[in-house]
């Protein structure tokens, strides 16, 4: 591989890492509150939460790049506030890929924690703990394969995102390339032999991640 290529991965890998860290905090929230809740809109908090799994992933980009651009909302006040730009950053990179990731491990988490036994969570409660302190000795311990298994497989969707990310951060050499969107790019060049050995790379990694994800799965359900 060229020093070109291993800064692909390189780049890819580490916007990957990145947007997992900052869509688990968002993720747990997420899957605990639609875990505990039992009132009326679950079903329609749960299809809005999953709608990046449905839609063409353009579509998502283009939402995104109408929030985040100088004239979006979010966009705007960013630049006006903190002189930030997102579009055609790297920060939209994360932006898409957060997005695109975070249903894969909403479902994920949202399972385990409907697994956590009641009954575990109530003697806790019983013996004096508070909310907080059942939600992070108790329920979080319990769910926690399935979390790790959810962060899996959300880092694995992050390393293959394409559509979203080419339509609100683009195709700049060395600020926004992906993999996904350098293989595109190889084949339209007629560069077959560079994109394969990059799709190998990017299979070789999410193979390891669903791999893992599948194991940390079956030992929870076991």
């Amino acid at each position: 591989m060229t020093s070109e290529a291993w800064q692909l991965v390189g780049f890819t890998v580490r916007m990957a890492v990145i947007s997992t860290l900052l869509m688990l905090p968002f993720g747990l929230a997420i899957a605990w509150g639609l875990a505990r809740w039992r009132g009326r809109g679950r079903v329609l908090a749960e299809t809005v939460v999953m709608m990046p799994l449905v839609l063409p992933p353009v579509v998502t980009g283009l939402i995104l790049l109408a929030l985040f651009g100088r004239h979006g909302p979010i966009g705007r006040w960013l630049h006006t506030q903190f002189g930030m730009d997102v579009v055609f950053t790297w920060r939209a990179v994360v932006a898409a890929l957060v997005v695109m990731s975070l249903p894969l491990f909403v479902r994920a988490a949202q399972t385990a924690f409907e697994e956590v036994d009641p009954l575990c969570e109530q003697m806790a409660r019983t013996q004096g703990a508070r909310e907080w302190q059942v939600f992070l000795f108790v329920t979080l311990p319990l769910a926690r394969r399935g979390i790790v298994a959810g962060l899996l497989l959300a880092f694995a969707r992050a390393l293959g995102e394409f559509g979203a990310t080419i339509m609100v951060a683009g195709n700049i050499s060395g600020q926004t390339t992906t993999m996904s969107v350098a293989i595109y790019q190889a084949v339209q060049l007629g560069q077959d032999g560079h994109a394969w050995m990059l799709a190998g790379v990017s299979a070789a990694i999410a193979f390891g991640a669903v791999w893992g994800s599948g194991l940390l799965l079956r030992r929870h359900k076991a």
